[in-house]
């Protein structure tokens, strides 16, 4: 670890940070906000559904920019949508804080390359531990976030108005950050073509194909409970409090295994640590619909966050052997955009279950991504040992 990996992993806790007090507020303000119950999570679908439609955008600032200045835009824009989403709760505006997360989706289709930024700025032999520590740094949003949330809550007097303003305040502190980081020259001059094959071609690869469906559906499942557990705990008779102390363990499972994903990485290989965590995600659901009491939310929320640490790290992993330099923008934007896409689909699924059908079916229905998941890693895994040569 360097000084700029140590200095990436804090922008990593601040983002998440942002990431994670959005999750734990957006819902309850939409459904506090919003017409009919069932549109409770429309602020959160925005989040993702911005993120999917900036990744492109994205790609071409980090193309021309550079990675610090892209990732300064992206601050800036998160400062500027936290500020929105605060005049939005004060005027009791529910389509103005939609619109508010839409455009912070921006900040967090640049946040998301934070990983892929740790890989550039390590040693090639060390890309794994530097993925799996800088995305440790979301440790820091795991304690920050629901505590932000929980403690500004009633700041002001509208309720979690004083939320959205304290995450422009934190915005401003991770660009001061990122100022200071110094990363490799990756920008492309005006005009020049940036080289390498076609999307088409990169995606073609089975090695890409299943990083980038493993991507999006460990974090589709992720999604699809965390961002619908403060409203099951809120049915359920659990307070807020207890809500964020779920969300607390959530978050310290996904990003505490950072600190030796990697060396599991190294010794075990990345498909075995990524069926482990797909193993995880079905304990989760397993818990989660043994009941309702505090501690079987806080027990399924924690495994689902570490089997999306060894899923999404191991992805991210697997991807960096499918595209050469001159394609890692395109490469990343478009992991970055299924991941959206299937984050955006899940935001809303899981406020249209969970105010209709409930939790139980909310699980039941998770069941089918984690299948295609273990599909995808049983089929790349008999596909590379058929490469293997016979004695």
């Amino acid at each position: 670890m360097n000084r700029n990996l140590w200095l990436l992993a804090l922008c990593q806790g601040l983002f998440l940070t942002n990431n994670v007090t959005f999750i734990a507020i957006n819902g309850l303000v939409g459904l506090a906000l919003a017409p009919y119950g069932w549109m409770a999570t429309l602020p959160v679908m925005g989040y993702v559904v911005g993120g999917a439609l900036s990744t492109p955008l994205v790609a071409k600032t980090q193309s021309r920019f550079g990675r610090r200045g892209s990732f300064q835009i992206g601050l800036a824009v998160a400062a500027g949508s936290a500020l929105l989403g605060a005049w939005a709760v004060f005027g009791h505006h529910f389509w103005l804080l939609v619109t508010a997360t839409v455009i912070a989706g921006y900040y967090s289709a640049n946040g998301q390359l934070y990983r892929f930024a740790a890989a550039e700025l390590a040693l090639p032999a060390f890309r794994e531990k530097a993925v799996s520590l800088v995305m440790a740094g979301g440790l820091l949003g795991a304690v920050a976030g629901p505590n932000l949330a929980a403690r500004t809550r009633n700041l002001l007097e509208v309720q979690f108005a004083g939320a959205y303003i304290v995450l422009a305040v934190v915005a401003l502190a991770a660009m001061v950050l990122m100022a200071f980081i110094r990363f490799p020259d990756t920008a492309t001059p005006q005009g020049k073509a940036t080289g390498g094959r076609s999307l088409w071609a990169i995606m073609r690869q089975p090695v890409f194909a299943v990083a980038c469906i493993s991507a999006a559906l460990s974090y589709g499942v992720m999604n699809l409970l965390m961002a619908a557990t403060p409203l099951a705990m809120q049915q359920c008779g659990l307070g807020f409090d207890d809500a964020a102390l779920v969300l607390e363990w959530h978050v310290i499972g996904m990003f505490a295994p950072g600190f030796f994903t990697g060396h599991l990485i190294k010794r075990f290989g990345t498909l075995t640590i990524m069926g482990v965590g797909a193993m995880l995600n079905l304990a989760c659901i397993a818990f989660a619909l043994s009941g309702v009491e505090l501690h079987q939310f806080v027990i399924a929320l924690f495994l689902l966050g570490v089997g999306w640490n060894f899923l999404f790290t191991g992805s991210t992993t697997l991807s960096l052997g499918a595209y050469r330099p001159e394609e890692k923008d395109r490469a990343q934007a478009a992991i970055n955009f299924c991941v959206f896409g299937v984050m955006a689909l899940t935001s809303f699924a899981s406020g249209a279950l969970i105010t209709t059908q409930g939790w139980t079916l909310l699980n039941l229905g998770s069941l089918v991504p984690v299948a295609l998941m273990v599909l995808a890693l049983g089929w790349l895994a008999l596909q590379q040992r058929s490469r293997l040569p016979t004695s």
